[in-house]
């Protein structure tokens, strides 16, 4: 007697996971050091001063898929002279499978915390080759990042 088999595309499916990565990508990096060489030489007696933003960002693409963007601008200063300018736009594309109600909180908080070990790795890569200290950055706090957006978007409401 055969079994029935489920073939393993179906079964992920059918397992109905809460949060399922489809594709993870590069969307947008941008680096340039517009002071370059003066920059290294100045770097001999000035510390590196590096501002960093972070912006998540998602977007519907398909029924119960969403694509996040995790955007992280950086800005270098060397004394008076910019030492780099680097943009990132890291995105996913995520199925979920979860309340309509959970849906804005998972798509602004876990899916960029999937996302932001990869996103760090190719910073500090990208600093790194680009004749800097690699940028090693710390733990974002996605949570704080959207209950913040939150706020925001009730005072806008409100005025």
């Amino acid at each position: 007697m055969a079994e029935e088999q489920t073939p393993p595309a179906e079964a992920g499916q059918q397992s109905g996971s809460a949060i399922m990565v489809n594709a993870q990508y590069t969307k947008d990096l941008s680096f340039e050091v517009p002071s370059a060489p003066q920059v290294f030489i100045d770097m001999q007696s000035n510390q590196p001063d590096i501002n960093i933003n972070f912006e998540v960002n998602a977007r519907p693409a398909a029924e119960n898929m969403f694509e996040v963007e995790l955007s992280v601008t950086a800005n270098c200063k060397v004394g008076e002279s910019t030492g780099f300018i680097l943009e990132l736009l890291y995105a996913g594309l995520f199925t979920l499978n979860i309340p309509e109600e959970h849906r804005q909180a998972v798509l602004l908080i876990e899916c960029p915390r999937l996302l932001f070990p990869f996103a760090r790795n190719i910073i500090a890569d990208v600093t790194r080759d680009g004749g800097f200290p690699p940028v090693m950055l710390g733990q974002v706090d996605f949570v704080s990042m959207y209950q913040n957006q939150l706020a925001a978007a009730q005072q806008n409401a409100s005025a």
